[in-house]
C-alpha cells in the first residue's frame, strides 16, 4: 500500500467546518484522541440531545462533499479502492483498518472510508463480522456465498490449507475466498495455519484436551505427555501456561487419546485400541482364527503399544487369560 500522512489529510479535509462540526467529527471518529465517542456523550458536553449531535454530524459531511475532489483525497480513495478490488471487493473491517493504516491510524482510515466513495460499511450480523465493500449490492450475495463455503468444509470434513481450499472452489472471482473466510463466523484459520470450521478442535480448541489433540494431529505421531505440554505452551504462548500434570490427567480421561506407552499418548483415530497390554493381546488372539506364536503376538502388540518386549511376555505368561499349547503357540483361554 502507498503510504500517506493520514492525520494531515484528515485535518485538511475538515478545514471548511465550523468549530462545532469539526469537534463532533473528531470526537466521533477519535481523530484527536484514541477513543471514539458516542452521540450521547458528546451531546452531554454540548448540552444538547444525541439527535442534535447526529444532525451536526450529518451537516458536517454534507459540507465536506467538495473536499472529495481534493488531489490527496482522490489519491487516498483510489488506493483504498484498489486494495478492496484486489481482495474481491470486500474486507473484514478490523483487518482493512490494520492493513490500510497500521496500528497508528485505524480511526483515520475509518473516517476516510466513511467520508469517501465508493465505500460501504455492512455491520455485524449472525453469519458475518462487520466488513467494508466497494460494491453496495454485495450484501445480497454474502449469505449464500458464506453458506456455500460452510457446506464445502462440511463435505471435506477436516482442516485444509488455504491454497488447497481455494483450488477446490468454483467461484467466479476466486480472490474473494480469503475475504469471505475472514468475514465468516463459522470458518477460521486455526493455530497451525489451516482453515476449517470453528467447532473443530483443530481450529478453535477448547481446553487442554482439544489443544493436545491439535498438537498430536500436527505431529502425526505418539508423544510423551511432557512433550505435548511443551508444545501446547509454545503454540498458545499468549495464554496462561498449562501444567504438565494437567495434560496427563486430562488425556487419560478422554477417549480420543490412547495411552500407548509409559506416559506416551496417541490418537484413537490412528487405529490404536484402548486398554492395557493384556487387553491388546486378548483382542489380537480373539481376532486370529488360529493360535499365534510368541513372535507374532509381540509384533502385533508393538504395532499398538510403545512398550518393551519383556512387558508383553510378562502379560502373555498370565495363565488366567492365556494358554500355551504344546507347539508353543498361544490362545485366549475363554475361547476354548
Amino acid at each position: 500500500m502507498e503510504k500517506f500522512n493520514y492525520q494531515k489529510i484528515c485535518q485538511q479535509i475538515l478545514k471548511p467546518l465550523n468549530p462545532a462540526q469539526k469537534e463532533v467529527l473528531e470526537r466521533r471518529f477519535g481523530l484527536v484522541s484514541a477513543g471514539r465517542e458516542t452521540l450521547e456523550s458528546i451531546g452531554k458536553d454540548f448540552g444538547v440531545t444525541r439527535e442534535r449531535i447526529r444532525q451536526i454530524e450529518k451537516e458536517a459531511f454534507l459540507k465536506l462533499q467538495r473536499q472529495k475532489e481534493e488531489r490527496m483525497a482522490k489519491l487516498v480513495f483510489f488506493s483504498f479502492e484498489t486494495y478492496f478490488r484486489k481482495a474481491g471487493g470486500l474486507k473484514r473491517e478490523d483487518i482493512a483498518l490494520s492493513d490500510l493504516g497500521g496500528k497508528d491510524f485505524p480511526n483515520n482510515i475509518s473516517f476516510l472510508l466513511t467520508f469517501g466513495d465508493p465505500f460501504f460499511k455492512f455491520k455485524e450480523a449472525e453469519e458475518y463480522y462487520t466488513f467494508w465493500s466497494v460494491n453496495k449490492e454485495i450484501i445480497s450475495k454474502i449469505p449464500s456465498l458464506l453458506e456455500h463455503l460452510y457446506q464445502q468444509f462440511k463435505k471435506i470434513g477436516h482442516p485444509i490449507s488455504e491454497e488447497e481450499f481455494e483450488k477446490e472452489q468454483k467461484i467466479a472471482s476466486p480472490q474473494i475466498i480469503p475475504s469471505l473466510v475472514e468475514v465468516s463466523k463459522k470458518i477460521e484459520i486455526g493455530p497451525s495455519g489451516v482453515l476449517g470450521l470453528v467447532n473443530w478442535p483443530e481450529i478453535k480448541p477448547k481446553g487442554v484436551k482439544d489443544k493436545a489433540y491439535l498438537v498430536l494431529k500436527q505431529e502425526g505421531k505418539p508423544l510423551y505427555f511432557k512433550k505435548i505440554n511443551e508444545s501446547i505452551n509454545s503454540m498458545f504462548s499468549n495464554l496462561k501456561p498449562v501444567l504438565t500434570q494437567t495434560v496427563h490427567n486430562e488425556l487419560i480421561q478422554d477417549e480420543r487419546f490412547i495411552l500407548v506407552g509409559r506416559g506416551i499418548y496417541a490418537l484413537k483415530e490412528w487405529g490404536y485400541e484402548p486398554g492395557e497390554v493384556k487387553d491388546v493381546i486378548i483382542k489380537i488372539l480373539k481376532e486370529s482364527k488360529n493360535p499365534l506364536s510368541k513372535e507374532e503376538i509381540v509384533k502385533s502388540v508393538l504395532a499398538q503399544r510403545l512398550v518393551k518386549e519383556n512387558t508383553i511376555l510378562l502379560n502373555l505368561n498370565n495363565k488366567e487369560y492365556f494358554l500355551k499349547l504344546p507347539d508353543g503357540k498361544y490362545i485366549f483361554k475363554q475361547s476354548i
